[in-house]
């Protein structure tokens, strides 16, 4: 199967595994399920579960229970990411009205109703995780890389960073080193999680890990351009944000010309590191390999 094929099949398989995991929005409390589901359900790009997906693909392609196993990871990643966006709308965070094309979740709900969203989609990751239909050995590894890059030492201690450095100028390692909690952590668990439920090897999870770090500084670099050259419809969230509230980013630091030619490095770094895959980018990790430069070139 072509590397397109693969990546919409795995995409509409996430969809309906999210659709029939999740509470549904009939079940009490009413409210809080049916906003559970609309912080999930929405038109997102899937980027963490299709990686889950596509690093085991590329290092050994899974079997039948292997391929529900990553089910329940891609879908663990997904809500762990789902939640951090519903945090990170709050008023006390990012104070945003708009996301993936529509409203907030506590614009179209309330504030209280989405800091519960984002607590019970948290919770719910690591249950679906816990239950996946996997190894003993693998399923713990696995919750430990997410736990890990969720908490003080991954996207939270990113996000307690960014907080705290709005309005003030960093410095461009300051800014690296949060951008690789805040974003890099989460990308770079999902390649792993993905590695982990095949019984991939410390090499192949070593270079899974390397693919991970070049993956979500690129993401990034790629972000804080959108952010200044695309517009709110295009992105399906506000633009501008970072120029308003004063924060600092690879194009304030760089430039614009700066960025791209640090994202273009960053490229480079990426595909080196993805020819370490078992094979290089065979058929087996073009999946990969074309999701990353997706990543790293997207539109939104």
């Amino acid at each position: 199967m072509q590397s397109k094929a693969l990546l919409d099949a795995w995409r509409q398989r996430i969809d309906g595994f999210l659709a029939a995991q999740l509470p549904p929005a009939s079940e009490s409390p009413q409210r809080l399920h049916e906003a559970m589901r609309y912080a999930v359900l929405g038109d997102g790009k899937r980027l963490r579960p299709l990686l889950v997906y596509a690093a085991a693909h590329a290092v050994n392609r899974a079997s039948a229970q292997q391929m529900a196993a990553l089910d329940h990871a891609a879908a663990a990643v997904e809500l762990i990411h789902a939640y951090s966006l519903v945090h990170d709308d709050l008023p006390a965070m990012d104070d945003d009205a708009l996301r993936r094309g529509r409203p907030t979740v506590h614009v179209a709900f309330d504030e209280a109703t989405a800091i519960l969203v984002g607590d019970a989609l948290q919770s719910e990751a690591f249950h679906l995780l816990a239950n996946a239909p996997a190894p003993a050995e693998a399923r713990v590894a696995a919750l430990a890389e997410l736990a890990r890059a969720s908490g003080s030492r991954g996207m939270c201690g990113g996000q307690a960073l960014d907080m705290a450095a709005t309005g003030n100028n960093q410095s461009l390692e300051a800014l690296a080193h949060m951008h690789r909690l805040k974003t890099g952590a989460l990308i770079e668990a999902s390649l792993m999680l993905g590695g982990y439920l095949v019984n991939a090897d410390d090499s192949a999870l070593r270079v899974l890990q390397r693919i991970g770090a070049e993956l979500g500084l690129g993401f990034q670099i790629r972000d804080d351009l959108l952010d200044v050259e695309a517009d709110s419809a295009t992105l399906g969230k506000t633009a501008g944000k970072d120029e308003a509230q004063s924060k600092s980013t690879y194009v304030t630091l760089l430039g614009l010309d700066g960025a791209r030619a640090r994202l273009a490095e960053c490229a480079q770094a990426l595909e080196a590191a993805l020819k370490q895959l078992p094979g290089g980018t065979n058929e087996n990790g073009q999946a990969l390999s074309d999701l990353a430069a997706f990543a790293i070139q997207r539109a939104r």
